[in-house]
Parts: structure tokens; sequence; C-alpha cells
């Protein structure tokens, strides 16, 4: 088969309607789930009180000034987190035809978590934007190291020896940040961020993210016909006139940015970038010109969803969202690892 055979291939399993069912299905989801992650929580907000909050802002009614100040950074931070964990995984999974790639699983949550423990330890005042611009930093060591690591054998890179480098590597990395923490006793801070940093989001944090986000996940849709050539292998890409190189370089720098701020606003979430790809993937065919736009809507719609379950659980105390999206994650790479890695 030639590669515009293939290509032709992948197309057919595009069903543009069904595409346009799931994502416009998926907005509405992803709308009603950050109106009631808005309404719900310790204390329950009617739904009418949270449109009059947008529509008509009283600043002298508490229950406002909660759904303004509060609530709303929150749950949009949970939205913007779970696009740039779900795309970013998507990437990475299509430029390097690693079903089981994700920025939790291969290293890039962990750097950026000993970027930022370093910060809370030698610069504990340095502004959230420079912490940001750490974070990326973290994210590209740790993917380094892990592509460098797995590129050591003579068979070269497979889905489960990348893997397994990324469990090495994030452990190493995970390590040092608990070992920076508890020398400069930074543990309690580190801890608290650990456990949720959406619920410290402001709109000051949003105002230096939101930029970010737009830039990377514009750049990522004109990538994505591109990356659908690298997952049909890159001789394919090369055949069909694609600058591989240039491609690969690029898709990188967006995963980092993506990864780099997700992981400043919530920690390291893993997982998030391992199911939606897939399930999006499933529903809607092999062409990342719909894969990217379904992440981004059912990336945030998953950690909103898992944001929203944290609050309600056991109010007024929260659980770790990353260990509510660790129980769907955990399964479903045991189940991607037991079929061999393939795409599902």
């Amino acid at each position: 088969m030639n590669e515009q055979e293939e290509l032709k291939e992948v197309k057919k399993t595009v069903r543009p309607i069904r595409g346009v069912i799931i994502l416009t299905g998926g907005s509405l989801l992803l709308l009603l789930s950050l109106m009631l992650a808005v309404s719900l929580g310790a204390a329950d907000i009617q739904l009418k009180t949270v449109w009059q909050a947008i529509f008509q802002f009283d600043p002298d009614l508490q229950q406002h000034q909660i759904i303004r100040e509060i609530r709303f950074p929150r749950v949009l931070g949970a939205a913007i987190v779970g696009s740039c964990f779900a795309v970013s995984g998507a990437l990475m999974q299509g430029m390097t035809r690693n079903p089981l790639a994700d920025s939790g699983l291969l290293g890039l949550n962990a750097g950026a978590v000993f970027m930022l423990a370093c910060c809370f330890a030698f610069f504990p005042d340095l502004p959230y934007l420079y912490m940001i611009l750490f974070s990326f930093l973290g994210a590209a060591l740790g993917a380094g190291i892990v592509y460098g690591v797995g590129s050591l054998s003579k068979n070269g890179l497979t889905p489960i020896r990348l893997v397994l480098a990324g469990a090495a590597v994030s452990a190493l990395l995970g390590a040092l940040s608990e070992g920076i923490a508890l020398y400069y006793e930074i543990g309690q801070d580190l801890a608290f961020w650990y456990a949720g940093g959406i619920s410290g989001t402001s709109w000051n944090h949003l105002q230096i993210i939101t930029p970010w986000l737009l830039l990377a996940l514009a750049v990522a849709m004109t990538l994505s016909h591109s990356i659908t050539l690298l997952s049909l292998g890159e001789e394919v890409a090369v055949g069909l006139g694609t600058k591989t190189g240039r491609v690969k370089l690029t898709a990188s720098i967006i995963i980092v940015i993506l990864a780099g701020l997700a992981v400043s606003v919530v920690g390291a979430v893993s997982f998030v970038g391992l199911i939606v790809p897939h399930i999006v993937r499933w529903f809607m065919g092999y062409d990342y010109r719909w894969i990217i736009p379904g992440t981004i809507i059912y990336g945030a719609l998953l950690v909103v969803l898992a944001d929203l379950a944290a609050r309600i659980i056991s109010p007024p105390h929260e659980m770790p969202i990353g260990a509510l999206i660790a129980l769907l994650g955990v399964p479903f790479f045991l189940y991607l690892a037991r079929k061999g890695g393939g795409m599902v």
C-alpha cells in the first residue's frame, strides 16, 4: 500500500456528521458541567444565581462574590488543565506512534514538578509568570532525559520501553523533588499544591496562562494534518512531502508548553493525556484535524467533572483530582498494555 492509499484509508475512518455531533454534544456537556461546577460545592448555589452573577453581577451579594472571584476561575482553570493534558497526549501519541504516550507517563509532569519545587525552595517570591517558564523548562528536561534513556537500547524506542524509562525518570525526579521539599521545609506548600492547585486559581493566573494556551492550541491545529501523516509512519509522511524534522520540533515545543502550563496550575496529574485521545480517536477516526478539537473539549470535560467530584464527595474536604483520574487511568493503561500497546 503506497502513501496515498494509506492516507485515503485514514480519511475513510473519519465520519464528518458523527464528528460534528460529537463535538457539538461535547461542547454542550462541557458548558453544563461548568455551570454545575460553579453551582455545587461546600456551599451549593442555585443555577439561577449563577446566571445572575454572570449577567447581573451585584458586588454586595456574597454568593455573587463567591461565584465570580472563587468558583469561576477555578472551573475555567480545570477546563484549561484538561485541554492542555489531553492535547499534549494526542500530539505525543500521533508524533511518536506510541499509544501509551502521556505527559505524566513520559516524565514531562515530573520534570515540571521538580523545577517548581526548586522555585519554591530557592525563589519563594517568584512571580507566577516565571514559575510557568520554569515549568516549561522542567517539562523539557524530563522529556529529554526519558527519550535519551529510552534510546540507549540497540533496538530503539518501543512503547513499553519508553514508558519504563518514563517511570524510572519520573521516580527519580519525584524523589529529588521530595528531597528538596524536606531539606528546605517546603513540604507543606508543595503538598497543598499537589493536592489540587486548581483551588488556588485566580483571574490573575488565568490572564497569564490563557495567551499561552490559545497560541499553543492554534499551532496544534495547524499541525494536525502533519501529525496525521506522522501517525502513519515517518516514511509515509516524507513521501507525502511533510518536513518531519520541523513538524516534530514544533510539536515538541507545543507539548512542553501545554504540559508545563497544566502542571503549573494543578500539579502532576497523569492519565488525562492517555485516556481522552484514545476515546476521541475511537469515536472520530484517525484524522487529527478532528482529534485535536475533540481532545480540547473532552479533556476539559474530564478534569472539570473530576474537580467537581473531588469537591462534593466529602465536603468541606477535597480529594486530589489526580487520585480520582488515576482510578480511571490505571485500568485504562493496563487494558492498553494488555492489547500490546495498540490504538483503541
